[in-house]
């Protein structure tokens, strides 16, 4: 199992060329297609006069949206580096439908954190959680100013489940090759979640993995960050959890933690 194609979500931000290197860097690796998506809607016109106003506004907004999503691609062409396959896919859509509809085709999705201190969204800025609700795909959360991942030091955050399961499944390709891998459990039912069973799993794909049981002081999410950090990973793996209410997607109390706090890049399944 690899990663033929490799999914990445480009905005006019700061973070976005960091991120596209970064995506860059893991399609030369893994010899895969990167493709670079961007997209908004057309702004509907204003204070209308009459119907030929409408579509003269309508018109405008969109070459408008057109021009941005050039500086975009362009923006995306320049970060990429030599030596790769590519495609470049703009829309005139929301972001977020745009990113889970190209995602249907994709084995990996490249997507930006969204944390309370990181810059305000730019323009086609798409936030991590809906993606990782509703692609159905294996999402990666990219912090700010990270422009390589090696995935050299690597810790899953083990909870039982199909999130879980669907998140170790996806990370093979980094799991086989890196020099540590770390399964960690928390809480009081630590050793009932079947960790050491996934060491061995991750073990026969040749991986060298260590089991450990954790109990938070604090909440698990920021255990699970400080193991990281203790053990400087640069890359965490684990199951994301939400449900729908009212056509929002609430997400449980780890998957927000890390979404919004980890500083590694974070590879995830709903």
């Amino acid at each position: 199992m690899g990663y033929a194609n490799i999914l990445v979500s480009v905005d006019l931000g700061e973070a976005a060329s960091d991120r596209v290197r970064l995506a860059a860097g893991l399609a030369r690796r893994f010899e895969a297609t990167l493709t670079g998506a961007a997209a908004e809607t057309v702004p509907a016109p204003q204070l209308v006069h009459d119907i030929y106003d409408a579509a003269r506004q309508e018109e405008d907004n969109a070459a408008k949206v057109r021009e941005a999503l050039n500086e975009a691609g362009t923006m995306f062409n320049a970060n990429l580096g030599e030596g790769l396959r590519t495609d470049w896919r703009p829309a005139l859509a929301g972001p977020v439908t745009h990113l889970v509809d190209l995602a249907r085709a994709a084995d990996l999705v490249v997507v930006g954190r969204h944390g309370t201190d990181d810059d305000a969204p730019r323009q086609f800025d798409v936030p991590p959680g809906p993606v990782l609700m509703e692609a159905g795909r294996p999402v990666l959360v990219v912090p700010p100013r990270i422009e390589n991942l090696k995935g050299s030091r690597v810790v899953v955050a083990w909870k039982d489940g199909p999130p879980a399961r669907r998140a170790v499944s996806a990370a093979l390709p980094f799991l086989r090759n890196a020099d540590h891998v770390h399964v960690v459990t928390t809480g009081s039912d630590a050793r009932l979640q079947g960790g050491e069973d996934v060491a061995t799993h991750l073990a026969r794909h040749g991986a060298s993995v260590a089991t450990h049981f954790l109990r938070a002081v604090d909440t698990d999410g920021a255990e699970i960050l400080r193991f990281a950090q203790m053990h400087d990973a640069d890359l965490l793996v684990m199951g994301a959890y939400g449900h729908s209410r009212l056509r929002e997607w609430v997400l449980g109390g780890v998957t927000r933690e890390i979404l919004q706090r980890s500083p590694v890049c974070s590879l995830m399944c709903h």
